[in-house]
């Protein structure tokens, strides 16, 4: 049982995936006790997005339901970001340095690149997200570490960085002469693999798109669901399928001014549907802006990107499904 936030949960499950390629069986599922702010991946599998405050019996409750509740899969991400070298980064706990490559799952993301190439690695099991919505994210997350009193709990860290999404440029228009309030058009190029296909295919990102995510959850932001429950007509002139935790494919959406992101939010709307990938690859680079921002599960950061030279984020799932009980 694991009681904590989705911070808690993806490390655990890291932990747990440890033994899975250490080749050391049997690795168990775990349940969840949720006590962090969006609790999106214990709502995922019915343990629900809050903790009652009447807790002796819902702790009871909790591992009633672990005993008796049914065995659930999630997919995992793996992401490589590779980048020139020289340029600082400051890392957020969910990305390491790579010094091997052994531990590379996708053959292509394996090329050698010149040494003047620096590698990340992490792991993600709810969304990655560039643009946006990751620099409102790096903002809150600064201010609530200068500012810690401000952020006392859930609610009060909702409220907070929901005023604080409001003051950025979510709802600063697209002509702004500050370039990281323009599209992400300018900076990236989006390339997918599809299922049972070796080869990668370009895919058009609108010039509207201020945030690209690629989720692997049906809850993002605290329980929204901004992929929604499309038709299966639509979802069959698309080329698409039906999205599940366990299908080895991310939905690829986007997100554009703050009338938009509102709207999605509130689940009036379903964000921009880009793509279904097996695979994805980011080519970046930089023109006068010199960062982009990035998140995976939570944790921001602002990653350099050079005008002459590419920043490349290669996301391929992870060969290990790991092991969750259903609370439902």
């Amino acid at each position: 049982m694991v009681a904590g936030g989705d911070g808690t949960v993806g490390w655990i499950l890291g932990s747990l995936t440890e033994l899975n390629l250490k080749n050391r069986a049997p690795v168990p599922p775990i349940g969840i006790i949720p006590l962090g702010t969006g609790n999106d991946l214990s709502r995922s599998f019915g343990w629900g997005g809050s903790f009652p405050f009447g807790w002796r019996s819902a702790v009871r409750n909790s591992l009633y339901r672990a005993i008796t509740g049914p065995i659930c899969h999630l997919d995992s991400w793996q992401v490589i970001v590779s980048m020139p070298e020289g340029e600082k980064i400051e890392l957020p706990h969910c990305l390491r340095h790579l010094e091997d490559q052994s531990s590379i799952q996708d053959r292509d993301a394996k090329e050698e690149l010149p040494e003047w190439f620096s590698r990340f690695e992490g792991v993600f099991y709810n969304y990655f997200s560039i643009g946006m919505d990751a620099q409102v994210a790096y903002g809150f997350h600064h201010l609530r570490d200068e500012k810690p009193y401000i952020a006392q709990g859930p609610i009060a860290n909702k409220f907070i960085y929901t005023g604080y999404g409001c003051t950025q440029g979510w709802f600063v228009t697209p002509c702004m002469a500050d370039p990281s309030f323009r599209g992400l058009k300018n900076i990236l190029r989006l390339h997918i693999k599809k299922v049972n296909c070796p080869d990668w295919e370009q895919i058009h990102v609108p010039k509207s798109v201020r945030a690209i995510v690629a989720l692997n959850l049906h809850n993002y932001g605290s329980g929204r669901n901004p992929w929604g429950n499309p038709k299966p007509e639509y979802l069959e002139k698309r080329g698409f399928v039906e999205a599940n935790v366990d299908d080895g494919l991310l939905e690829i959406i986007g997100l554009k001014q703050g009338w938009h992101v509102s709207f999605v939010m509130v689940e009036l709307i379903s964000a921009k549907h880009i793509a279904q990938a097996a695979a994805i690859r980011l080519e970046i680079r930089g023109g006068e802006s010199k960062q982009a921002y990035m998140q995976m599960d939570g944790e921001p950061w602002k990653q350099p990107i050079d005008c002459e030279r590419l920043t490349f984020v290669d996301i391929q799932r992870v060969p290990f499904q790991s092991v969750l009980i259903g609370g439902s």
